[in-house]
């Protein structure tokens, strides 16, 4: 009974080592639920950053799916997926948008200077009612529109994986 007492421990030690190193190999996607999947994207107008305001049109290039990006240049998570979106813009067929989620003006403009500007057009949400209108839950989070204006699909932070894996085959599949 006693060695019992030593044993068990060990036991139920190796068993979660395991359990929490298989999590750790396991690819995890970066897809994240939201209430905006296969419904219209918010219709909002925000000031444009350096241009005409960002309306619900300004969202979309006929015939081509359209990126929206929620960034903000306080975001450590922002500064790690730049090059994600720098390698998406370059990207054809695809139209990148930027939502700068309660930032200012000079802030996010240094943020692009510092970091690159993949963004075809950017709207200003300062007070972070656009955020609430797409429903995110932290920045950054993108999503993915088809043509007709219907949200797809919706992902948390980019990295390169996520961006081979996951948002690339939705962009895809929006195209269709």
């Amino acid at each position: 009974m006693k060695r019992l007492v030593f044993i068990l421990p060990v036991v139920a030690f190796v068993v979660l080592a395991i359990v929490f190193y298989g999590n750790l190999h396991e690819p995890k996607s970066s897809a994240l639920p939201s209430a905006l999947l296969g419904k219209p994207a918010p219709h909002l107008t925000l000031a444009g950053l350096d241009g005409p305001d960002l309306t619900p049109a300004g969202l979309s290039v006929p015939g081509k799916v359209t990126v929206v990006n929620l960034f903000a240049s306080w975001c450590i998570p922002c500064r790690e997926e730049a090059p994600q979106l720098e390698q998406l813009a370059r990207a054809s067929g695809v139209h990148l948008v930027g939502i700068a989620y309660k930032d200012k003006p000079d802030t996010v403009r240094a943020f692009l200077a510092e970091y690159g500007n993949p963004f075809a057009r950017i709207g200003l949400d300062g007070d972070g009612r656009a955020g609430i209108e797409w429903g995110i839950s932290g920045v950054p989070e993108t999503f993915v529109i088809d043509r007709y204006g219907i949200v797809r699909a919706h992902f948390g932070p980019l990295d390169q994986t996520a961006l081979m894996h996951d948002l690339l085959p939705a962009i895809l599949a929006a195209a269709q």
